[in-house]
Order: C-alpha cells, then structure tokens, then sequence
C-alpha cells in the first residue's frame, strides 16, 4: 500500500537570506533531501509538506523550492494570514502553483482573532470553499471558537489538524492529554469535517509501540469513520518523543486495526481529500 505522511516539516538552517521568526523544535536543519532519506528509510511514498509557520510565517519559498527539487514525493500546504484583505486572491494563486493542495490557519499559534464571526477568519474558509482548496485549521488550545467557525462553513472542507487537541513539543505530557476528544468527536457529524490523526505518538505515556493511544485513537475513527481520517507524524515536532520510523510502524504494525483501514488511514483517504498522491514511479523507488 502506498503510505503517505499528513504532515511533515522541512527547513534550512537559520541565515539572514531566509531568517527565522522562531525556533521550532527539531534539528538546526531538515532539508528536504534530509527528509527524502528519512521517508525512504521508514519505507514512506511520499508526505505533505506543510511550510513550517513558527519559522516561516506566511513565507512558503522554502517548501516551494523543497517541492521544485522533489515533486513527486511532496504536496504542498501553506499558512495564510487572514487579516491580509487580498487573502483571497492569495489563496487563488496558490491554488495554481504546482503541488498546492491545500491552505492552513492556526488558531493559537498564530495569534489569529478570537471570535468565530472574525471576517478575515471567515473570508478564509469562503475562498477556500469557491476555489475547492481545503483548509487545515489548528483549533487545539480553542476548540470551542474552531467549532463554532468550522460549523459556519459545511461548504469548506476541513481538515483539522492533530486531532483537535494540544499536543507537547517536549516531555513531560499534560496530566490529561485526551481530556478534550470528546468535544473534538462533536465535529464527526459534520460531513465536510475530516480529522488527522497526526502526532497521537506523541501523546502516550509508554514506550513504542505506545498501545495506550489506540482507545481514544479507535474513538476517533469510529466517530468519523476511516474515510475521513488520515495518518500522520507531525515531524519533525515529535523529535523529541520518537524516531520517525517509530512513528510509522506504531501505525503499520499495528494490530487494533483492520489492513483494509490502514491502507485507507495512512494514504487512501489523504489521496482522496487533497487529489494527491505520490507517482507509481516514487512508490516503486528502490
């Protein structure tokens, strides 16, 4: 089966020609042909390259020319700034860049308006839903305020990041880490909603394969059904929890669920939700 990654990162190291905002957690660098390795080794087709917004903000040259150097093993999708009054014509152009497949907002992260009725917030999720582009939203930290802005727009596909929840970029793990799931599997009756399921790893309290993850992550895909869920790492955030392989094999090996669901967890519906998947080329590379 073709495996592909929901979300990874790549970055350069930090110099004044592309400087960064902040530092994520993670190596001084992960270039993209340091991530092209880490994929082949693991025995991962290809990922979705999401441009690193701690670094980079709304700046996504560095994914682009990761993309241009390595098209068949990466998608694209980039932070957009809603208070940017031309957001919408941006969202247009990037939906005509090579290997663009979606656009992301992140709640807290950002800074981003609190209120669901926020006009940029929403004039996000309208272009978006005119020009088929789907929407990675960062709700954890205000899932009430992301429920209420995803329930304004059934037009607009979704795609909510990391399951909905806060996830550490360090040990130790918060006392309750799954506490707020069951608000998050409100969004299952919400058919333009899909979940990824990205960094769950990161959230158990054992060692891999971290079998604790597999009762709320099996709410998860019984909730929304396998259909609207995908797998990911969220590397490089997770370094400090487990290796990138670790992270694949917790999922591939797996025995909680069905191979017919895995194939359609770790690459099927990602295909289907961003019209993305690797060349049968890159899926049969040495």
């Amino acid at each position: 089966m073709p495996i592909i990654d929901a979300q990874l990162h790549a970055y350069e190291r930090n110099h004044p020609g592309r400087p960064w905002h902040a530092v994520l957690t993670g190596p001084p660098e992960v270039t993209g042909d340091q991530t092209v390795a880490t994929l082949d080794a693991a025995g991962v087709d290809g990922a979705i390259l999401v441009s690193a917004f701690t670094m980079y903000r709304y700046d996504a040259s560095y994914a682009l020319e990761v993309h241009k150097r390595h098209p068949d093993r990466f998608a694209l999708v980039k932070p957009v700034d809603p208070a940017n009054p031309a957001v919408g014509e941006l969202i247009a152009e990037w939906k005509r860049t090579p290997g663009a497949v979606g656009v992301r907002m992140l709640l807290v992260r950002a800074g981003l308006p609190e209120d669901p009725a926020d006009p940029g917030l929403n004039r996000v999720l309208k272009e978006a839903a005119l020009l088929s582009m789907p929407v990675n939203l960062h709700i954890a930290g205000r899932l009430d305020q992301g429920i209420a802005l995803i329930r304004r727009h059934p037009n607009t596909r979704i795609v909510v990041d990391h399951l909905g929840l806060v996830q550490p970029h360090e040990p130790p793990l918060p006392d309750a880490p799954w506490a707020e799931l069951s608000q998050v599997l409100t969004l299952a009756e919400l058919d333009n909603v899909t979940i990824k399921i990205t960094g769950a790893c990161t959230l158990s309290r054992r060692p891999f394969p971290y079998d604790d993850i597999w009762d709320p992550v099996c709410r998860v895909i019984d909730a929304f059904g396998i259909d609207r869920c995908m797998w990911g790492t969220d590397w490089t955030r997770a370094v400090k929890f487990l290796t990138y392989a670790q992270g694949v094999d917790a999922f591939r090996a797996t025995g909680r669920i069905s191979e017919s669901d895995k194939v359609a967890l770790m690459g099927d519906t990602l295909a289907r939700i961003y019209g993305w998947s690797p060349p049968r080329k890159a899926q049969a590379r040495p």
